[in-house]
């Protein structure tokens, strides 16, 4: 029995990579609603109110900014080339930063993880980001055991994925962690997606 709705807030920049938040963006949305159950109500975050584009001209718009996003329960940072200028945007990192605390988890998607590193949110965890960017995240988080070949790393509160459609897979292995196994496999197979990266 699903009791309440949680709010996921994904972050979306220009030069996002579509797939690193598309993918979690559909997990959430479509788990329990074969059931007709809302357990996530899911929002893209910009710093502006404007259209974003994403990797190769994809343009999108976000439902808030920094300033009026509802308090996320589970906060998404994507990747995508992007995120060599965001992490170096202070009111980025100073966003996630504030919303860190007061969240029940935060995830990042391929290179996402490199903007949890620069706001400090990987002291002496484990991590892993897209297979190309190990070596930057180590060096930017030396304090972070950097894993390569490992679709996601679970931390508790804080998970990073691999590259690009590996948050797929981390998303439903949050789903399964907060509704249980057969809501994520539902979902997994609602989307027609091959899930034995995760449950392997």
């Amino acid at each position: 029995m699903i009791e309440t709705t949680r709010n996921v807030a994904i972050f979306i920049f220009d030069d996002v990579e579509v797939l690193d938040f598309c993918g979690p963006f559909e997990v959430f949305s479509v788990t329990g609603k074969r059931d007709d159950l809302t357990p996530f109500n899911v929002y893209l975050v910009a710093e502006e109110k404007r259209p974003i584009i994403g990797r190769n001209n994809f343009s999108v718009n976000p439902h808030f900014t920094f300033s009026d996003c509802p308090a996320p329960d589970i906060l998404l940072i994507p990747g995508g080339f992007g995120t060599r200028r965001e992490m170096n945007n202070l009111s980025a990192i100073e966003w996630i930063k504030s919303l860190a605390p007061q969240a029940e988890l935060i995830l990042s998607v391929c290179t996402g993880t490199l903007l949890l590193a620069k706001a400090g949110l990987l002291e002496n965890l484990k991590a892993t980001t897209h297979f190309r960017s190990l070596d930057l995240l180590a060096q930017i988080a030396p304090q972070t055991t950097v894993l390569g070949n490992q679709r996601f790393v679970d931390n508790g509160r804080i998970i990073t994925s691999a590259g690009i459609s590996a948050g797929i897979d981390m998303s439903l292995h949050v789903v399964a962690r907060l509704l249980g196994q057969d809501h994520a496999e539902e979902t997994a197979k609602q989307m027609e997606y091959d899930w034995r990266f995760a449950v392997s």
